[in-house]
């Protein structure tokens, strides 16, 4: 993502519905520090989220990607995606989940790769399961509002002897 998809962005952080997670209304000034989080993640890591643009129509239907999320104390690679709701239940969130991953198993070479899911994000939680990704953990995160019970999903590539 760059500048240019201030918008689009905007369109996702401040609709309450996409956002019930973060149980956080998003500003403009949360909007431009969220594209920069991932300018500057680019940047350190050589991956953040991305802008997830449809083949057919050339319209941003979400972000999805790779970050480095605290998590016990050290950081996990994590999956995250938002989407448009009106781009919900179309598949995007399984598609772009699943190359995330392969992302992390064939170009960044990693053994694992989590998600940390709000406890009641049914959907998310299928997106997980659907590719391949198992329950390992419960814990409390903090996010805006306050501590929330959240669960850790991984998945682990696999070795060939």
């Amino acid at each position: 993502m760059n500048q240019d998809d201030f918008l689009d962005l905007a369109e996702m952080l401040q609709n309450p519905k996409v956002m019930y997670a973060y149980e956080h209304d998003f500003s403009n000034s949360d909007v431009q520090q969220w594209l920069d989080r991932q300018i500057g993640r680019y940047r350190d890591y050589g991956f953040g989220l991305w802008a997830v643009i449809s083949k057919t129509s050339g319209v941003m239907v979400g972000q999805a990607g790779l970050t480095m999320q605290p998590y016990r104390n050290k950081d996990v690679l994590e999956i995250g995606y938002l989407l448009k709701k009106e781009f919900w239940h179309c598949g995007y969130a399984r598609e772009a989940a699943e190359g995330c991953k392969r992302y992390a198993f064939e170009q960044l070479k990693r053994d694992r790769v989590s998600s940390i899911i709000k406890s009641d994000n049914l959907a998310s939680i299928r997106v997980a399961e659907s590719i391949g990704m198992r329950k390992e953990d419960t814990f409390l995160t903090r996010y805006y509002s306050g501590e929330m019970l959240h669960f850790l999903y991984s998945v682990y590539r696999e070795t060939r002897c």
